[in-house]
């Protein structure tokens, strides 16, 4: 979808929000898709070339457990300093919630936003100095299936449609 989409191996934001918008709620998720391309774009260079997306798909996909939150701590650290303040994280748990609810992709949660994220805090803030460390975010979150279920970027809420195999929609078999 990716290459047919943007046939010139290269999305920019504004294509990534539309894209990503249009496989879960609208608008609802538009705030969480900017937050993935910052994520997904290494190199800072406002756009996401083609091997950017596939190995990070790859990753959340086939990844160990450990690969897998090194990317979603990248996607809570905001600004890139290497920490997760509690702001950072509640703005991303804000949008998080926001497309969840309104795709009805989980039952609802008797959390909110702001719970979750003092209760993430209280669990993974180790030094109690208002920061989560990427040490402190991997060490909590492989001890505690509730952080790792809360912080792990799932791609399974991405409706990806399959193209037909050429095959098929040619209706030969074989």
């Amino acid at each position: 979808k990716f290459i047919n989409e943007c046939p010139s191996g290269l999305i920019t934001l504004h294509e990534f929000q539309r894209h990503f918008c249009n496989g879960t709620v609208g608008s609802e998720s538009a705030e969480y898709a900017e937050q993935i391309f910052h994520t997904l774009d290494n190199n800072g260079d406002g756009v996401v070339d083609f091997r950017e997306y596939v190995m990070a798909i790859s990753l959340l996909i086939e990844g160990t457990a450990v690969e897998k939150l090194c990317w979603s701590f990248n996607l809570y650290d905001k600004d890139k300093d290497g920490a997760i303040t509690k702001e950072e994280m509640l703005e991303i748990m804000q949008a998080v919630f926001k497309m969840h609810l309104a795709a009805a992709l989980t039952k609802p949660n008797t959390l909110t936003a702001e719970e979750c994220t003092n209760r993430i805090f209280v669990r993974l803030d180790k030094d109690n100095n208002a920061i989560i460390s990427l040490e402190e975010f991997i060490e909590g979150a492989l001890e505690d299936d509730w952080i790792r279920e809360m912080l792990e970027c799932n791609p399974s809420i991405v409706k990806v449609e399959r193209p037909l195999r050429r095959d098929t929609a040619l209706g030969t078999h074989g």
